[in-house]
């Protein structure tokens, strides 16, 4: 998510977390307050961008979740269960269409299956291809939804980033023998590089880059429709005639010259985990702010889902006017933000709750922030605030959040190397 590099001061209370805080940050211009770690505010779905200079922009349209609660949850409906220890920075798991059994994806090169509840074997080792930098590594890994296929996202030992493809065996073991790189692009820093992979309800391969790294978007990427940096990809990824990938035709800049038509979002910092709403296909975006806002978008499906949406970094960190030589018009605002000063500093993106098993919290998106642990729920109604509750608080360093294939949710704690399980209390 990000690095602490981005701040020309230190932050003691972060530095105190282990492993330096592989995704996290204080602002440029302080530490964190973390005794001020309050419920986040929201920013009214109807209300403009505080500070826009007269500037053309929007804020995100929300919708009611299906099947929504009159009730909201809260940390009395849950509580937390430890289900696998030992792993050495986790940061996503994923499980295949079919497969009761997980695979766990480690930061520093591995992927591990798991079988009744314990590691059962390394079937893919990197370790040897990656930069070793704090926010470098294996970040990301998708399984294709129709063939026997696996993406994983990596970043070489120069930064860049890569995407490639494996072979998977009918018993889950990597062929590392069949690997294609579908697509690379060159990053000039160690931090901000993304690093979810997700299939989305189309079919097609979404890609969170980063904006390059450093600290207030320096190459002004986010914004550069010529740059794959900063943004939402979508693709193919299965190789064509005559080239590694191919770019669905209905993307929204295939005709745009001087845009990359891999783009289908952009104006996003460091998008470290987003989902797709399993229910409504509604898309949601955990994007880790600068020094002082952190902030989550939502695209509705009926609206496009992301279609060339303009997230609005670098011209706007959160609701907020950042670097004034970047556009702002047409920028859409983040439909929740919270404050550094009000606790916590590196969003982790989290899942909208399909399950039953905990009643009050079916239809909500749960996050967390990294460097606090506190885990959030979320739910919108269309002219309203977003209503935002605390369910837990000193979780961990929640480095993902995800859905399994029973809708049960999982906090992946990165630093603790562990895996913790919301259960209903």
């Amino acid at each position: 998510m990000r690095f602490v590099a981005d701040n020309r001061r230190s932050c003691a209370a972060v530095a105190l977390v282990a492993l330096a805080l592989v995704f996290t940050a204080c602002g440029d211009d302080g530490g964190r307050d973390d005794a001020a770690a309050s419920t986040p505010t929201t920013a009214p779905p109807t209300s403009a961008a505080p500070t826009t200079d007269g500037s053309d922009v929007t804020t995100a349209d929300t919708t009611t979740p299906a099947t929504a609660p009159t009730a909201a949850p809260g940390p009395a409906d849950i509580t937390l269960t430890e289900v696998l220890g030992d792993l050495e920075r986790p940061v996503e798991m994923v499980w295949r269409e079919g497969d009761p059994d997980p695979f766990v994806v480690l930061q520093r090169g591995r992927i591990v299956r798991v079988r009744g509840g314990a590691v059962d074997g390394t079937v893919l080792d990197v370790r040897d291809q990656l930069g070793d930098e704090f926010e470098q590594g294996l970040l990301g890994l998708a399984f294709h939804p129709d063939d026997d296929l696996a993406y994983t996202y990596t970043t070489a030992r120069d930064g860049t980033l890569t995407i490639n493809e494996y072979a998977v065996r009918p018993d889950g073991a990597f062929d590392a023998g069949s690997r294609r790189t579908v697509l690379t692009i060159d990053h000039p820093n160690g931090n901000h590089n993304g690093g979810k992979l997700l299939f989305g309800p189309d079919g097609y391969l979404y890609i969170g880059t980063g904006d390059g790294g450093a600290a207030n978007d320096p190459e002004r990427n986010g914004l550069d429709l010529d740059s794959l940096l900063g943004k939402l990809l979508r693709i193919d990824p299965r190789a064509g005639t005559a080239a590694p990938y191919s770019v669905p035709s209905d993307n929204p800049f295939v005709d745009t010259p001087g845009a990359r038509p891999e783009i289908w979002s952009y104006g996003l910092r460091n998008p470290w985990r987003f989902s797709f709403d399993q229910a409504t296909g509604d898309l949601w975006i955990g994007d880790v702010g600068q020094g002082e806002w952190e902030e989550i978008d939502l695209s509705l499906a009926a609206d496009g889902g992301g279609r060339a949406v303009n997230y609005g970094w670098s011209a706007f960190e959160g609701t907020h006017r950042f670097n004034t030589d970047q556009p702002a018009d047409g920028a859409t605002m983040p439909v929740h933000e919270y404050s550094h000063n009000e606790g916590g500093c590196s969003v982790t993106g989290g899942v909208v709750y399909r399950g039953d098993a905990i009643a009050t919290l079916t239809g909500w998106y749960v996050f967390a922030d990294y460097c606090t642990g506190q885990v959030w729920a979320l739910r919108t109604s269309t002219g309203e605030a977003p209503e935002v509750v605390e369910l837990a608080g000193g979780a961990g360093n929640i480095a993902a959040i995800v859905a399994g294939p029973d809708n049960a949710l999982y906090l992946l704690d990165h630093s603790a190397s562990r895996i913790v399980r919301i259960d209903p209390a």
